[in-house]
C-alpha cells in the first residue's frame, strides 16, 4: 500500500538516524517500528486496582486561623506588611 505520511520532526529525526545506524531503508524501518508499536498498543493493559492513600496523622494546626492570610503572614514574618 502507497500512503502520505507527514512525521513530526523529532519523529523523522529519530528514523533517519536509525535507518543510518542499522543500514535500512526508511520503508524497512518505518515497518518495523509501526509493527513494534501497534503490537505494544494491542496488548492487553494490566488491570489496575484501587489507589489509595495512607492516612498520616499530623497533629493540631499551629496557627490560630488559617482562613485570614494576612493574619497567617504576620505570624510567619512580621514585616512583611510593614
Amino acid at each position: 500500500m502507497r500512503t502520505t505520511l507527514t512525521l513530526e520532526h523529532d519523529v523523522a529525526v529519530s528514523i533517519d538516524r536509525l535507518r543510518r545506524e542499522r543500514e535500512l531503508s526508511l520503508k524497512e524501518i518505518v515497518n518495523r517500528a509501526l509493527r513494534l508499536g501497534l503490537e505494544h498498543l494491542n496488548r492487553p493493559q494490566p488491570a489496575r486496582g484501587r489507589f489509595q492513600t495512607a492516612v498520616a496523622d499530623t497533629g493540631r494546626c499551629l496557627l490560630p486561623d488559617v482562613d485570614r492570610v494576612a493574619d497567617v503572614l504576620d505570624l510567619v514574618d512580621p514585616d512583611v506588611l510593614a
